[in-house]
């Protein structure tokens, strides 16, 4: 049997890791001998896709560079446009980011890859992870399961003898942030709350250093122009970096024949991202707060992703916690490490050995965990409900049915009992949402689909059931408390991603580009 991999599919870097029966979980090495792989693709007009790092050097030069894909999963109207008329989604540039990935494995492992477990940022709804899901399939692969990212990295850190207790994964990646407590009682590790931001990282702090210069170049009697955008950034992330290890750093620009200098401490730095840093506090400690913990119960403090490399992450952190930050996993392996183990448990299944090893892969994991196989349990990230009319003000209100932060897979899942809105009404629409507040204006509507009932009196009862799997995907049930009997169980129409035959088109596009 073909092993099963773990893939990070970051926003701006991306990784690829294996669980080995012999030496355990190991990053794999893309063409390039490199271990992660920037998640930058360039398109160019012969039908041709450059993944990784040739692309991102290409970036500061041309326009048919596209980075960042990952904060538009889910969004079905955001397009990227080349140069020579060609348009492509989201879920497309992401399936040809995993195209290569996939090709990679291939070539390290020396065998074809075709299941995988993707990671996913916690706060990720159900829209951006059926496209994630969409992503997979159109390069090949069958992701057996969507792994939170903090969890990922806990399963890692979870090798380690003393990772007994609570533990708390902050994880600010390129383009997200996450934050989650978790508890570990031996090989037991249970979610208890998380909470987010897909559209806070360090692709932000990079925006706010980028103002700071365009400024600064201003006050000197100069404009960057559009056009310079793409070598701005990557100017103001090299400068970025430096400051990790250096207390200050210059950045030069030539514009119009004349070069502009801007010298940038880390104090400067940390002033003009100081309200991301502080949105990445109030989230921890709220996150702290919905789990019932406090500071002085935290065992571990983890810090995950690339952008907590930077010197003032750990100093906050320090400051919350009250105890020295132990980098006790790789920011930039650890969740790719974690997919791998979760792949491998998923690989390897029930009690009895894994027939196609001789049970050496079951044996690793054992041997990874203290002769005891792990288990996750996650908890929801964001409230699920569906759209209905509050009978008191006769408005459209968000009936939250699954709240945030509950355990899944739900038991029996969540219900809750509603009332026909007019007399011999033949069919119910049923909105499905995302969000946590009855405010039906702080929601997103991210499915619907119709279900036909008999032509009942006004109030007729019927009660909805929402059910949730580990892969945090969505399966409804109406069932009509009159009669007493099921009106089925379907799955939403997702608004937010492509149907059966907009999938067929794209995989069969993606199939059709080379990626180099």
């Amino acid at each position: 049997m073909p092993a099963a991999v773990g893939i990070d599919l970051g926003t701006t870097f991306s990784a690829v890791a294996v669980m080995r029966p012999s030496t355990g979980p190991e990053v794999l090495r893309n063409k390039e001998d490199e271990i992660i792989t920037p998640s930058v693709v360039f398109f160019s007009d012969g039908g041709e896709a450059l993944v990784g790092t040739q692309a991102k050097n290409m970036a500061k030069t041309s326009k048919d560079v596209v980075q960042f894909v990952k904060r538009y999963m889910g969004l079905p109207d955001w397009r990227f446009y080349t140069t020579f008329g060609k348009e492509y989604r989201a879920e497309e540039i992401s399936a040809l980011i995993l195209k290569r990935l996939k090709e990679d494995a291939e070539q390290a492992l020396g065998e074809p890859i075709t299941d995988a477990v993707i990671t996913v940022p916690a706060y990720f709804g159900e829209a951006e992870r059926m496209a994630t899901r969409q992503a997979a399939q159109m390069a090949g692969l069958n992701a057996v399961r969507l792994l939170n990212e903090p969890t990922a990295a806990a399963l890692a850190f979870g090798q380690n003898e003393s990772s007994e207790g609570v533990t708390l994964v902050y994880d600010l990646g390129g383009g997200t942030f996450d934050v989650t407590v978790m508890r570990k009682d031996g090989q037991e590790i249970t979610v208890l709350a998380t909470s987010g931001n897909r559209l806070l990282g360090g692709f932000d702090f990079d925006n706010a250093l980028m103002n700071y210069v365009t400024e600064a170049i201003s006050d000197q009697g100069g404009q960057v122009p559009l056009e310079a955008a793409g070598d701005l950034r990557e100017k103001c992330e090299t400068a970025k970096r430096a400051l990790t290890t250096t207390a200050r750093t210059k950045i030069m620009m030539g514009i119009d024949g004349t070069m502009y200098q801007v010298p940038v401490s880390r104090e400067d730095f940390e002033r003009v991202t100081a309200h991301l840093l502080d949105e990445t506090r109030d989230k921890t400690e709220r996150v702290l707060a919905d789990a019932g913990i406090g500071w002085t119960e935290v065992d571990h403090f983890l810090l995950v992703g690339g952008s907590t490399l930077m010197p003032m992450v750990p100093h906050m952190a320090e400051q919350l916690w009250g105890k020295p930050i132990e980098r006790k996993v790789r920011p930039n392996e650890a969740v790719a490490l974690g997919a791998s183990i979760q792949a491998a448990m998923t690989q390897v299944g029930g009690d009895d050995p894994d027939p196609a090893d001789g049970g050496t892969t079951r044996t690793a994991l054992l041997s990874l965990f203290g002769g005891e196989m792990p288990s996750v349990g996650d908890v929801t990230s964001q409230g699920l409900g569906i759209v209905a009319t509050d009978i008191a003000t006769n408005q459209e209100v968000n009936s939250v049915i699954i709240e945030p932060n509950t355990r899944i897979p739900i038991a029996g899942g969540r219900s809750k009992n509603y009332q026909t809105a007019a007399a011999n009404q033949t069919s119910i629409q049923l909105r499905v949402t995302q969000g946590n507040s009855e405010d039906l204006q702080l929601a997103k509507v991210i499915g619907e689909s119709t279900v036909a009932i008999p032509p009942y009196p006004k109030g007729a009862p019927i009660r909805v059931t929402f059910n949730y799997d580990p892969d945090q995907t969505i399966d409804i049930e109406a069932y009509d408390l009159t009669a007493d009997k099921s009106l089925g169980h379907f799955e939403i129409d997702r608004v937010a991603n492509l149907s059966a035959s907009e999938l067929g088109e794209s995989t069969a596009l993606v199939a059709s580009i080379d990626v180099l």
